[in-house]
Formats: C-alpha cells, structure tokens, sequence
C-alpha cells in the first residue's frame, strides 16, 4: 500500500491523504481491490509451480492420496526406529530414511520452480517496490501533507514536482463548493452602483468578499469568490474631489486586501499585503481612506494573492467623474466591459493561470459569457463610450468592434488630447490596462463586441447560438 499512497500525491484531491477523511479510505478500499486484482494471477502461479499453498485455488483429487502416503511411511520408519533401538543396530541405516521427514507432522511442498526461477521472482518484486517508492519521491514532494496543503483539490494537468511548494498548490486549487454562502442565478448582475452613507463629509462604501456561487450561462455556474455577492463587483462611482471611505470585512476563508488600481493616495491605503498593510484575515476588517484627485476609469482589486483571489472573481470598476464636467468625453450611452476568464471542470472551479493544467475554459463580460452576456440597444446616429478594463489575470484580448471603427479618447484613466486621439476597430486590452472608446451607431442591424482570439469566444471549446464567452451584441435599430 505504500506505494499506491505514494502515487496518491500525483491525484488532485490532497483529502486522499488524510485518514480522518473519508475519501482516504475510500481510496485505501479501491487500493485493496486492485491489490488483489493484481496478486491473483501471481498466486495461481506461485501455487501451480508448489511455491506456496493453494488457499485460492482448487486442489486435483489425488492431493489427499498424495497427503496420506507420506504420513503411512512416517508410522512404519517409527516401528523400524523402535525395533533397531531394541537390538542396538541398524540405527544408522533408518535414520537416514527418516531425514526427508523429520520434524514434520505433515507433507512437505513439492515444488517444480527452478532456483533461477525463484530468484528472479525475488528481484522482480524487489525492483517493483523499489519503483513505487522512489518514482514518486523523484516526481513529487511527500514531505507535503494534506494538512500543509489545506485538503485542497488541484485542476486537472496540474504541475507537480519535488520543488512544489504547499503555498503554490494552495493557491492552484479549487474553490472549496462547502463554503459558499449564497447562489446567484443568471438574472443576477454585476456591476451595480454600490450605495454609500454620508459622515462628516466623508462617503462610506461597505465591501464584503465571500465565497459564492454565480451563474454565467444557463447550465453553467461557477463557486467564485465576489465582493457584496456580485461579479463584477459593485461599481464605486464618484466625482473628482470626493473623499472616500471603504469598510472591507473579510468573509472569505483567506486573507485579502484592496488595490486601487492607477489611483494616487497615501501609500498606507495602496493594498499591497506585507508591504503597505498587513493583510485582512478572514474575519477582519480594515478601512481604506483617500481623496479621488483623479478622474477617469480605474478598478479596484485584491493585491493577496491576487493570481488566486482576483482570478475567482474579485474585481470592480472605479468610475470618478470629472470635476469639471466639461472634461467629459460625452457620448449618447455609456457601458463598461470587465474581462474575466474561468477554469471549470468537473464541476469545481479552480482560478485560472496561464500555465499547464491551469488554461481557462470559460470567458465572461461582466459575469456572464455569451449568449447570457447584455444586449446594448442603440439607433442609427448615436454614440457609445465602451469603457473596456482588463480586470482579467491571463491573457491580452484584442477587443474588436463590428460595423465601423471606433475612436480611442482615453488610456488607463487619463484623457488623450483630442490632437492625438486615434481610429482603430480594435484594441489591445492586457491585464490591468482600460481603453476608453467612443463608436457610433452608422448602420441598423446587430453588432459585435468580441475578442479577436477566437478560442475565448467559445464556451468550454464549443459555440453556442454563433459564440460565446467575450461577446456583447449591439443591436442597432
């Protein structure tokens, strides 16, 4: 069993290693079965070539024969022992014959295996152990246990080696489904204006991560982490000047902090963990305070373990309106575009990350991928700002619009002159960046937004009703 617990380390689900853990003993069970799938042929060998006892196998006939013979030689060699002792000669002569039976009350094995045969039987087992033991210690770290790894289950093609760290493979896996608080169907939104109280001049927002479960297609839901029960999360939507005041109380079961992503504010209200705060731990709470001097389009995300926490859903626009509201680019309507990709599989969802066992299968606009993604209704003449925000971890999405090119007025957060503002149909959104465009409505009929990576327009690698993930319809009338 030693080295099927060993092989255990390479599976996904870390519970296996725990024996007050029920799915431990499940698989010590499916561990015995195959044991024994495997030692039965072994043994019928061992017994066919008289090595061992055939406890498992059905003796020939004349083996009770073959049991009674030896024990009838046994009694006479006896009555000829006491009769040499009487006449004190011959002794010698059937003590001989009794060597083959000495100290035996039963037959001995008669066994047709060679020396060879049995010697190479030996190594074989020998090097078979040796395998099992030594090839997980050369593949794996074992000196990790279920408890250093939290009873974590790893994505599918997850990397694993010696040099695996506990804190690598803690942050690989799995949302745990036992910790969610509350479910959202397909009608839920992001993206909502996040309400706040007034204190002495001072606007206060209340944020509240916790571990949810959120619906982004009709069969599809993933256990995501969201601050106040939304992805995205709760739009703060200010004006240049304001002074704001964020409560974060930390209802997930590890620890977070809060970026705001571009702002510039004291550097204790930053959010990076470890070097401008201590991080929040479950439970914990911790206030952020600064000005909004800026304006434009930011967001705001954790900045604790952020490959992890921001990947399963913690993330939200920053929108400050210019204090002079001349200094608004105007447009008819305005709709903003949150990336996100997901990992979902067998019916867990891990954060996604660009590397082996970690790609995403899922993308998502504002929470929901395509076909459950909005519809912007329009009329031919009007404009649209698209405020696009690589809210994403990954990967670099070129954003493409349908039916004319768009004019790009504003770049992570900062207005572009209008001397040096510029056409394109598409833009390069990365991770972190935000391109504020202007598009207007020049024919009737029904448009796209969408990523240019036609992979991240599919849902698990299959379209749905003409696509899926990054795609948002413009219906122009």
């Amino acid at each position: 069993m030693a080295p099927v617990m060993s092989f255990l380390m390479m599976g996904r689900d870390m519970r296996a290693m725990e024996p007050t853990e029920l799915l431990f003993w499940g698989v010590m069970s499916v561990g015995v079965i195959a044991g024994f799938a495997l030692a039965y042929p072994a043994n019928v060998w061992l017994v066919a070539r008289g090595l061992k006892h055939g406890l498992m196998t059905e003796r020939s006939a004349d083996t009770g024969k073959a049991n009674r013979e030896p024990v009838a030689e046994i009694q006479h060699a006896q009555m000829q022992m006491q009769q040499a002792n009487a006449s004190g000669h011959a002794h010698h002569e059937h003590g001989h014959d009794m060597g083959p039976h000495k100290g035996s009350g039963s037959h001995q094995m008669r066994s047709d295996a060679t020396t060879p045969q049995i010697a190479a039987l030996g190594v074989v087992s020998l090097i078979a152990l040796g395998v099992g033991m030594l090839a997980p210690a050369n593949w794996l770290n074992l000196r990790l246990s279920a408890r250093d790894v939290g009873g974590v289950i790893m994505p599918p093609g997850m990397i694993m080696d010696r040099d695996t760290p506990a804190d690598a493979m803690r942050d690989m896996a799995a949302a745990d489904p036992r910790l969610v608080s509350a479910s959202y169907g397909l009608s839920a939104k992001g993206d909502q204006d996040l309400p706040f109280r007034m204190e002495n001049g001072v606007k206060v927002f209340e944020l509240r991560p916790s571990v949810v479960r959120w619906q982004i297609l009709p069969d599809v839901t993933v256990d995501a982490y969201a601050y106040n029960g939304q992805i995205p999360g709760p739009r703060i939507h200010i004006r240049q000047g304001d002074r704001i005041r964020v409560n974060v109380t930390n209802d997930l079961p590890e620890e977070t902090t809060i970026h705001w992503h571009g702002m510039i504010l004291p550097n204790q209200m930053d959010g990076p963990a470890e070097i401008t705060q201590k991080p929040i731990e479950p439970g914990g709470k911790f206030s952020y305070e600064f000005t909004a001097t800026q304006h434009g389009t930011y967001f705001y995300h954790p900045h604790a373990k952020p490959d992890r926490t921001q990947a399963l859903g913690l993330y939200g626009a920053l929108i400050i309106d210019p204090a002079n509201a001349a200094d608004e680019v105007a447009a008819d309507d305005d709709y903003i575009i949150q990336l996100q990709e997901w990992l979902k599989r067998e019916r867990l969802t891990y954060p996604s990350m660009p590397m082996d066992g970690g790609m995403p299968n899922f993308f998502t606009i504002n929470g929901k991928a395509y076909p459950s993604t909005d519809t912007i209704h329009m009329k031919v003449g009007e404009t649209l700002k698209v405020r696009f925000i690589g809210t994403n971890n990954g990967f670099i999405h070129p954003m493409h619009i349908h039916g004319g090119p768009f004019e790009v007025v504003a770049r992570d957060g900062e207005t572009i002159p209008a001397s040096a503002r510029f056409l394109a149909d598409t833009i390069n959104v990365g991770p972190g960046q935000r391109y504020d465009v202007v598009w207007k409505a020049q024919r009737p009929g029904k448009w796209l937004i969408h990523c240019h990576i036609p992979h991240h327009t599919t849902n698990n690698n299959v379209e749905q009703k003409g696509g899926g993930g990054l795609m948002v319809v413009i219906d122009v009338s």
